[in-house]
């Protein structure tokens, strides 16, 4: 599979973990490309971070109007009903970055899936099929589509998975979050969940938070 078109952020010294980072629905990977500095990381970690850009296609609730999507949403209810053959192949195309890093030297359990509203439902499943063992995965202000379908594989069935969410999100309403955590503990897993006091976007408490989490992460 080729891979989708993306940026790429090495870090000072050889990369030996790599953060794959998944926009939202109508922006691109230069959109989190920012926060990267932001998180301090410690040079010893040595993060290698990616930010694909999501296909451009015609979005249902936008009227049809042609724009970056990981997925075609068809309506906005609480349901949230989304296409989901788009979404799992958006995963795969995630999970095709995740087999290159590997290819490129880096051990699956030094891999981290990241995504915000839309890009983390498809984290959720890129990240919970994958076949071998991933560091950890990173829900920001998302939604779990694909919960009542998902094939989990085996070899992520302990995965690390962390939940930040808006209490004043009207976008992706903080239900979401809190049904994502019932539906991950539902199939076996122990997510960490944690608000802040934000709309459907990132704030520096959460920035903190966040690099905080991949530190743990990748520490173990």
């Amino acid at each position: 599979m080729d891979l989708l078109p993306h940026i790429e952020i090495e870090p000072a010294t050889t990369a030996n973990a790599s953060i794959i980072w998944l926009h939202g629905l109508g922006a691109n990977g230069h959109d989190f490309e920012p926060i990267v500095p932001e998180l301090n990381l410690p040079e010893s970690m040595a993060v290698r971070f990616i930010f694909p850009h999501a296909p451009e296609i015609p979005v249902t609730i936008n009227g049809g109007y042609i724009m970056p999507a990981w997925y075609d949403i068809l309506e906005m209810s609480i349901e949230r009903k989304v296409d989901k053959e788009q979404l799992v192949q958006s995963a795969q195309a995630i999970q095709a970055f995740i087999d290159r890093e590997i290819e490129r030297g880096i051990a699956s359990e030094r891999i981290i899936v990241a995504g915000f509203s839309q890009g983390g439902a498809v984290g959720f499943h890129a990240a919970l099929t994958y076949p071998k063992p991933l560091a950890g995965l990173l829900a920001l202000s998302t939604y779990f589509a694909t919960f009542d379908s998902i094939d989990l594989a085996p070899a992520n069935k302990t995965l690390p998975i962390q939940i930040f969410h808006g209490t004043h999100d009207q976008v992706v309403p903080e239900i979401h979050g809190k049904n994502s955590v019932k539906f991950l503990t539902a199939l076996g897993f122990k997510p960490g969940y944690q608000t802040f006091s934000m709309e459907h976007a990132v704030c520096l408490e959460e920035i903190n938070a966040i690099s905080e989490w991949i530190q743990t992460a990748l520490s173990e």
